[in-house]
């Protein structure tokens, strides 16, 4: 008698010690969900992006004119990357559209947030890329160089003493890197040119500019470079404020007032090369 006593208020503690950690559980979700933005919750996000102080009118993208004498006008140049070209903290408007305006030709994208140069699925850069109408006369090809890559830790690899399409290992940042190079060149011959991030608090990225200047010597390619110099990087606290949304996205005003300028200044400088 005594044993079935225990037994059926062990059940009860343990009933009682679940429905806690459940309860526990979702109420960390529905936090996570409402402070993150995530899933149902994806409105409260887009909601912030939009009253960001750098999302303000004044900064909108329709203010841009276009240069006079563009090296592209009435071109196409296609750009592919992750969340930074999609412009996820800028309500779709991000380095792709400031080009396109700025040299007076047609934008192509395919950028979808979150994901990697290393080709782990069809959401890949490298799966991606095939999206892209390989028929199509691109005159400039643009690649975000992800910072998906450093954040999941993704290996680095090495590089390449090929320049066969086949012989590159996609598993690895510099291998993925090398095919996309390589696949642009073979199907669009035109400039192929990628670019950093600003500076920002990552050891791994930081080891993945490098790797890109290294590239850049093997296959001419062009390195739209924010990370690597001091001057550009040294922004004062309130204009961090205004030109990002964290550490990683720009706002309009980044994309438009800060990043793009510099990005402008050393496209002309290659294509004037």
């Amino acid at each position: 008698m005594e044993k079935t006593k225990n037994g059926s208020r062990a059940k009860k503690i343990l009933k009682i010690v679940v429905a806690v950690v459940l309860v526990l559980t979702l109420a960390q979700l529905l936090v996570l969900g409402i402070l993150g933005g995530i899933g149902p919750f994806g409105f409260i996000r887009e909601n912030k992006i939009k009253n960001h102080p750098g999302n303000k009118p004044e900064y909108d993208f329709s203010q841009l004119t276009a240069m006079e004498n563009s090296p592209l006008a009435g071109g196409k140049i296609a750009v592919l990357g992750s969340s930074v070209a999609q412009g996820a903290a800028s309500e779709g408007y991000a380095v792709g559209e400031y080009l396109a305006a700025r040299f007076d030709c047609a934008l192509t994208k395919e950028a979808v947030g979150g994901t990697t140069l290393v080709d782990n699925g069809k959401s890949s850069y490298v799966q991606r890329m095939y999206n892209l109408d390989k028929f199509e006369p691109f005159d400039l090809f643009v690649c975000q160089l992800s910072t998906n890559d450093a954040t999941k830790r993704k290996p680095l690899g090495e590089i390449s003493g090929s320049k066969n399409l086949e012989d590159f290992d996609t598993s690895t940042i510099t291998g993925a890197m090398e095919y996309i190079i390589c696949y642009a060149q073979e199907t669009w011959d035109c400039p192929v040119v990628f670019f950093t991030d600003s500076r920002y608090d990552s050891e791994a990225y930081g080891a993945m500019v490098d790797r890109l200047l290294e590239l850049q010597e093997k296959w001419g390619i062009w390195v739209l470079d924010l990370w690597s110099s001091d001057e550009f990087n040294a922004i004062s606290d309130a204009e961090r404020d205004l030109y990002m949304n964290d550490g990683i996205h720009p706002t309009k005003a980044g994309y438009r007032d800060w990043w793009g300028l510099e990005q402008e200044r050393q496209l002309l400088e290659y294509l004037a090369g």
